[in-house]
């Protein structure tokens, strides 16, 4: 059978910006059978996430995340419909998902690495599922009740970084529900802002390239900042960190400006701002929500039902088309999108 695929054509450098001719669509081939416990799958939704920045790298810094290799078929979060199954627990028609589905049309897959899906849970919208309902979600709302330290009624305040992005723009809301008093994000532009405080039920959000963030902070978080979601790291970090109270807590999801940078992760902070986190007593623990799978379950449920009951508001940009994806990635790393990076495949 004859598919498109894409592959990585080629690696941007450590210190480089990735384009979308980093990739390269292609046609390949699949058998024609499929074997015994294997499942061929249309793909549906493939995801387009920042972590892939390191597996461009011939070592991404990281022993959960291998590379991708040159001319090989690039893989990610995906969603598809199996057209044919020699599995036992999948039969045609379902919908399945996997941390690493092939960015390709059609693919023969192992029907024990796929999780069957419900779409029932996301209103039928199955990109969800690499989303609000997926390790997007699952990595806003573990990080808050694993690392967050969220009390109602305690009147926190909390700052999300990269707030406008697939998992800030989840962060903020799911500190609110669960029970921070007031929310304040950062993001780089005034539409995305306005999407966050009109559409998301952010109190307020700065736009980091208008003006000073640590003054705007200071009035806009009068009693400090208690919980700090860090999507970004660098310059509007240590603004935020110099902003924080004594025993305060900095959720660290990810540091998007130093994925095109040669530094170690978690990057180090600068002297003076590491000074004020020790003086302060304020927690910055790696969080890895891969470590927290035991709870994944419970955690799908619980937000799929605030998406169900509409407390849970989700963006998507979607790009149409596999020949698009190395586009749809370039923007996603600069910025340029409102909540998660979706490509739709069209059959």
């Amino acid at each position: 059978m004859i598919i498109q695929r894409v592959v990585l054509n080629s690696r941007p450098g450590k210190n480089g910006v990735p384009v979308a001719e980093n990739f390269r669509l292609e046609e390949s081939t699949i058998p024609d059978t499929v074997r015994e416990g294997q499942v061929r799958v249309r793909t549906l939704y493939l995801s387009v996430d920042p972590y892939m920045r390191c597996r461009m790298n011939e070592d991404t810094g990281s022993d959960y995340l291998l590379p991708w290799q040159l001319s090989e078929v690039a893989d990610g979060g995906g969603v598809g419909v199996v057209e044919e199954s020699k599995h036992n627990n999948l039969a045609k028609g379902d919908f399945v998902t996997s941390f690493n589905w092939p960015w390709q049309t059609v693919a023969i897959l192992d029907g024990s690495l796929l999780q069957k899906l419900v779409p029932q849970l996301v209103n039928g919208h199955l990109s969800y599922f690499l989303g609000a309902a997926g390790i997007t979600g699952l990595t806003a709302l573990l990080g808050i009740r694993e690392k967050g330290h969220v009390t109602v009624g305690a009147k926190q305040t909390m700052v999300v970084s990269g707030a406008a992005g697939a998992c800030g723009s989840l962060a903020g809301q799911i500190g609110r529900l669960e029970g921070c008093s007031r929310v304040v994000g950062i993001a780089g532009t005034d539409e995305k802002c306005s999407v966050l405080v009109s559409e998301m039920g952010f109190d307020a959000a700065i736009n980091y390239k208008k003006g000073n963030v640590a003054e705007q902070l200071r009035e806009l978080c009068p009693h400090g900042v208690d919980v700090y979601f860090d999507n970004v790291g660098g310059d509007i970090s240590d603004a935020v960190i110099s902003q924080m109270n004594q025993n305060s807590h900095i959720i660290l999801c990810g540091q998007i400006s130093q994925y095109n940078k040669d530094v170690p992760y978690p990057p180090p902070l600068p002297p003076d701002t590491e000074k004020i986190q020790k003086e302060r007593n304020i927690t910055r623990e790696r969080f890895l929500v891969l470590n927290y799978m035991d709870k994944q379950e419970a955690s799908v449920l619980q937000l799929c039902q605030w998406i169900q009951e509409g407390k849970l508001k989700v963006r998507e940009t979607v790009v149409e088309g596999l020949a698009n994806i190395g586009a749809a990635f370039q923007s996603m790393m600069n910025g340029g999108n409102i909540g998660k990076q979706i490509v739709s495949i069209s059959k």
